[in-house]
């Protein structure tokens, strides 16, 4: 599956031909560099290596310098393998923003917001205050009953309990392509994906 890293740069709105307003995420995508080609004989699979935004000679090491070297570039900051891409590549080689296309859809990848430790209304949706439900009765957001007496003595996994939330690998599917603007190197996709401003995510087509 083809695709790029990219930058988060925020959300904003536009206006459709019929005067809807759109909310959509600006990403900067690209361009990533070739930084190595897997292939059956020597790693037992087919793959591209790219890797985006340079990297501070100084807090590479050594070992990386001399990865990124080899393919005529600077250390990368984020590096991520893309199998079955679309198009054969050579190590060096820029892949930029040009290969999307307006109107097309593709796929999200990123770390969601990590929101801290959570309770059980904001974490699972439980009712809370007005509707007091899992055996609670005189506690506002607490997660009432978790498990049953003598048998079996203890609780289930799995049971919805306060907790860390967020910070989580996330999948966003089928979102349209609204613009594509090459020269900035701009992807403005339609709706919301996951991460906070400046992040980075893989955009899969």
């Amino acid at each position: 599956m083809s695709g790029l890293i990219g930058r988060k740069i925020g959300m904003t709105s536009i206006f459709d031909e019929n005067g809807k307003n759109i909310p959509c995420t600006v990403i900067e995508a690209g361009p990533c560099v070739v930084t190595q080609v897997r292939t059956i004989g020597v790693d037992g699979y087919e793959a591209l290596q790219l890797g985006f935004d340079d990297k501070n000679e100084k807090h590479s090491t050594k070992a990386a310098l001399g990865h990124f070297k080899k393919a005529g570039t600077v250390a990368k900051k984020k590096v991520v393998e893309f199998q079955n891409f679309a198009t054969e590549q050579k190590l060096g080689d820029l892949i930029d923003v040009s290969m999307f296309v307006e109107g097309e859809f593709v796929d999200v990848q990123g770390v969601s917001k990590g929101k801290g430790f959570q309770g059980v209304v904001k974490r699972h949706g439980f009712g809370g205050v007005g509707q007091a439900t899992h055996g609670q009765h005189n506690r506002l957001r607490a997660p009432g009953s978790v498990g049953a007496s003598s048998y079996p003595s203890r609780v289930f996994k799995g049971m919805r309990m306060a907790g860390r939330m967020g910070g989580e690998n996330v999948n966003v599917q089928n979102l349209r392509v609204l613009k594509v603007v090459t020269e900035k190197n701009l992807l403005v996709i339609k709706g919301c994906v996951p991460g906070h401003n400046n992040s980075y995510v893989i955009i899969h087509k």
